[in-house]
């Protein structure tokens, strides 16, 4: 009997037309790293006395439908958990190379259907009606390069073949750590040791009373970008921000040497005050857990602006 190994695994995504239910064609392999994307149902132990010292059988609870799926950040593929996480992008170019920019603050998220395979056993889970709940992902100096996609799906549903035919294959053009910038208002940024970003559509989930034990939805509330940055102390710029109040634009970026790119810019960050300590005879080091808020000016609160050889998501 065949045993099924995540080296085997598959993973095929589509936005959907209707929220939860899958598309019948139209799906792209993914690349993935990790998942636990899946369905739970607990057992609620029965409470009734009179029956002696052994307990009743269980009770079945509510169905839940989420998870996280860690994917690399590359010029392909990245766009489609951008779209997830900010709506459609504004594309522009006649020809390679398209730039597409995502944008927050939209009031609607598309919905996907993604389906997991793990073809020894076979196992085929479908996870229709999945928004986006948070990204986030870290920079430093090595490493290997990876988000993280948190996802409220509706549903499951397992079957014994794909649901989602011949997926569309993707170039993977991987970014890497040593690809990377910060900008400050438009300038490096030095003695950064490394950086968190996590942008969040923080869903509220609409747990309505059904028979099929699912949710009607998940809707996007206020948004949070937030993160932080850890800097070797060398000067009192970042300091100084903080006790005035007053934001600056940051900018993370990753380059490829054949022009791809994806710069997110967060227009409007504040830093807080931070504790300078001093631990030993090495050197001294500040952590700033930014926050992150809508920008009068540009009228919105971050940009991601994806650069690649893909005409439309």
């Amino acid at each position: 009997m065949a045993r099924a190994q995540g080296a085997r695994a598959q993973m095929a995504l589509a936005f959907e037309t209707t929220y939860g239910t899958p598309p019948a064609s139209g799906y792209t392999r993914m690349p993935f790293a990790s998942a636990t994307l899946g369905a739970e149902q607990p057992l609620l132990n029965s409470e009734l006395l009179g029956y002696g010292r052994d307990p009743l059988p269980p009770i079945k609870d509510a169905v839940t439908s989420d998870g996280d799926v860690v994917v690399p950040i590359d010029a392909q593929a990245f766009g489609f958990w951008l779209k997830a996480a900010f709506g459609n992008p504004t594309t522009t170019g006649a020809e390679a190379p398209y730039t597409h920019e995502f944008q927050s603050g939209a009031w609607t998220l598309p919905s996907m259907s993604i389906e997991t395979g793990m073809p020894e056993v076979p196992r085929y889970a479908m996870y229709s009606g999945c928004v986006l709940d948070q990204l986030s992902w870290q920079m430093q100096r090595s490493g290997l390069l990876t988000a993280t996609a948190r996802l409220v799906a509706q549903g499951e549903t397992v079957g014994t073949a794909t649901s989602a035919g011949t997926p569309a294959t993707l170039e993977l053009q991987r970014f890497g750590h040593f690809n990377g910038s910060i900008k400050r208002n438009g300038v490096n940024l030095g003695n950064v040791v490394s950086a968190e970003i996590t942008y969040a559509n923080n869903l509220d989930r609409i747990e309505t009373i059904r028979s099929d034990g699912r949710i009607d939805g998940a809707d996007p509330s206020i948004a949070a970008l937030t993160g932080r940055i850890e800097v070797r102390f060398a000067d009192q710029t970042l300091v100084t921000q903080a006790i005035d109040g007053d934001p600056c634009e940051m900018e993370f970026a990753y380059v490829l040497p054949s022009g791809e790119s994806f710069t997110f810019v967060v227009h409007a960050v504040y830093l807080p005050r931070p504790r300078i300590e001093i631990s030993g005879p090495q050197g001294v080091q500040a952590t700033f857990d930014w926050q992150a808020a809508r920008d009068a000016t540009v009228g919105r609160m971050c940009t991601a602006t994806l650069v690649n050889s893909i005409d439309a998501y």
